[in-house]
Parts: C-alpha cells; structure tokens; sequence
C-alpha cells in the first residue's frame, strides 16, 4: 500500500511539473508574439527590411523549439506510468491552435505589408522618360480608365480578408486561454493529490502520531 501510495503522489507531482513547463512555454510564446508585434510596427514605419527579416528568423527558431518541448511533454503524458492521454491530447489542441495563430498572424503581415489594393504607390518602372520633363507614364491610362467598381471590390476582398485572419486569431486565442485555464485547474488538483499522498505515508510510517487534519 505504501508503495502505490508514494507512487501516485510522485506520479501526480510529476504531471504537475509537466505542465506548469507547458505554461513556461507559453510564456515564451507570448514574448515572442510580442516582440514580432513590435518589430513589424518598426518595419511598417521605417522600412527596415534587414532587421525584420533577422527578427522574423528568431521568432521562427523560438516557436520551433517551443513546439519540440510541449512534443516531448505530450510524449511523456502518453506513457504507460502516467497514463494521461487526456492531457496530452489537450496539450496537441493548443498545438493545433497555435499553428493556426502563426499562420494566420503571417497572413495579417502580408496583407498589411502590401496594403488595400486603392492606396497602393504607382510603380514607375515601366515608364519611358528620357527626362523628368519628358516622362511618359504607362500608368495614366489605368489610372484615368480604371473602374471604380473594381477599385471598390479589390478593396473589399483585402477588408474581408484581413477580417477573416483577425477573426481566426481571436478564435485560436480564446481556444488557448480556455485550455490553459484547464490545465491551471488540472495543477490544483494534481498538487493537492500529491501533498495528500505525502501526508499519508508519513501517517503510515508513524501509526501512533496524531494526524493534522
């Protein structure tokens, strides 16, 4: 009996340490969306191409090592001597849901990076000018022919797609959250299993000392 005992409670208290690794993780999820939030805002206003494209390469390092950790937690989840597959299957939706998030995230970026279809710079490349007093534009017929029902509708498609995306990403947060306030549950429960299981093998060790209830 004392053996099953202690057994639980380590097992309860390594479960509990699982997870709150997990929230480790998330933490530094949470950062790194941060600082690419950040750094995008500083690309839009100065153009600094290099430096984002360098962030944008950190970040993707930092997700990938976070998605390796909470593989390997979902792992040990899995294992016959802590039989928790509901909590790895929990730990996978978030998995699922924070692919999804970054998808999406980059999908706003490149949206946003190229802006609404009417307010986007004429490019000139195209043109002939043998001077700037003699430039020919190639774009004057386009922009003085254009139909400002296909304006309207390209500008649409680039609102409903950035709503979209939007959209999804509050979806896959509100997902996360739930599921991380269900393992903040799950780490009560398991810590309370596991100060239990202690306070019983000492009472088991020593039958004759009163109990603390």
């Amino acid at each position: 009996m004392e053996v099953e005992t202690s057994s639980a409670g380590e097992n309860a208290a390594g479960v509990a340490g699982l997870l709150r690794g997990f929230l480790a993780v998330q933490q530094r999820r949470a950062v790194a969306y941060s600082n690419l939030g950040r750094g995008f805002s500083e690309y839009m206003a100065t153009g600094g191409e290099i430096a984002y494209q360098q962030l944008c390469g950190n970040v993707t390092a930092e997700f990938n090592d976070c998605s390796t950790e909470i593989i390997e937690m979902v792992s040990l989840l899995s294992k016959p001597h802590l039989c928790r597959g509901d909590l790895a299957n929990l730990l996978k939706d978030v998995q699922a849901h924070e692919r999804d998030k970054l998808q999406l995230t980059a999908r706003i970026q490149v949206l946003k990076k190229a802006g609404r279809p009417s307010e986007r710079l004429v490019n000139h490349d195209h043109c002939r000018s043998s001077s700037m007093a003699q430039h020919v534009c190639a774009n004057l017929k386009e922009i003085t022919e254009a139909s400002g029902t296909e304006d309207a509708e390209a500008d649409a498609e680039y609102d409903a797609a950035l709503k979209e995306a939007i959209q999804g990403i509050q979806e896959a947060v509100t997902s996360i959250n739930e599921h991380m306030e269900e393992v903040r549950y799950e780490i009560d429960a398991l810590e309370a299993e596991a100060v239990g299981s202690s306070l019983n093998e000492v009472e088991e060790a020593f039958p004759d000392t009163v109990s603390i209830k």
